[in-house]
């Protein structure tokens, strides 16, 4: 299995606002890994460990002060101008909050439209048909295309997120604490749902959670990451049985209960 992307030796640091001088934060410090076509990853840590500015990183939201992304073979931050226009299409990224991450004042089918009538020349007729499959994926109905987010419950607002995430049909999926801000019965749905996504797409996913109970379910390899540094990295199996790392047992244990297989 070849790898899609690889990460060498990336380090990003903020500059700390809440300092008079002019010192900085490290948030991702050295990190190094690869992820290979059709699986998914999994990045875990308590919040402020880094994995989320790493996720930033890799959709060029933040740029790193030293180190290599390397899509498909080729350096992200060295992209001619038709990589640059073509690389949002193959790397797409779901949220957190999916209320915050909707227009609020656009209907779904708006939503949906967007992505196609800027990166595409698709026909009326095949950006409905593109629509219409994408929302059967995720298991909603063309009905939802004249509502607004608001009308909508949270694990919906979620679905229309992938949903979106999903219309440019990309190669690599980031789903950065996809589930953290809904309820578990709904968590686990997503859960699942990705999990399904995965297979039907030949998707790549780098999955992103502080709760190592859910990434057990979802992930094929999972790396841990504590201030800043990958620490750990192991298929999940072994991460979950023979963990190496006193903070990696530390998490673990404080994993809550989440049946995941039962919806």
């Amino acid at each position: 299995m070849d790898n899609l992307l690889e990460v060498k030796n990336l380090t990003v640091e903020y500059k700390n606002i809440k300092n008079e001088r002019a010192s900085t934060v490290v948030a991702v410090d050295d990190v190094s890994l690869n992820i290979k076509q059709g699986e998914i990853y999994a990045l875990a840590g308590e919040s402020g460990c880094g994995k989320s500015t790493l996720s930033k990183a890799i959709v060029k939201l933040v740029n790193p002060k030293a180190g290599r992304i390397l899509f498909e073979g080729k350096n992200i931050f060295e992209q001619t101008k038709e990589e640059k226009k073509e690389y949002p299409s193959k790397v797409q990224m779901v949220f957190q909050n999916p209320y915050s991450s909707l227009n609020p004042k656009m209907k779904i089918g708006d939503i949906l439209k967007e992505p196609l009538d800027i990166n595409t020349k698709y026909s009326t007729n095949h950006k409905r048909a593109v629509i219409k499959e994408v929302l059967e994926d995720v298991g909603l109905s063309l009905s939802s295309l004249d509502l607004y987010p608001h009308e909508f419950s949270g694990g919906q607002r979620q679905r229309i997120a992938i949903a979106r995430a999903l219309i440019l049909n990309p190669k690599l999926l980031i789903a950065d604490e996809p589930v953290s801000a809904l309820d578990a019965s709904i968590q686990a749905q997503i859960i699942n749902l990705l999990k399904e996504l995965k297979k039907q797409r030949n998707l790549t996913i780098l999955f992103i959670s502080h709760d190592l109970n859910v990434i057990r379910y979802l992930a094929d390899r999972v790396g841990i990451m504590y201030f800043g540094k990958l620490i750990e990295e192991n298929i999940t199996s072994s991460i979950f049985n023979f963990p190496q790392k006193e903070y990696t047992r530390t998490l673990l244990s404080s994993a809550p209960v989440l049946n995941i297989n039962n919806h």
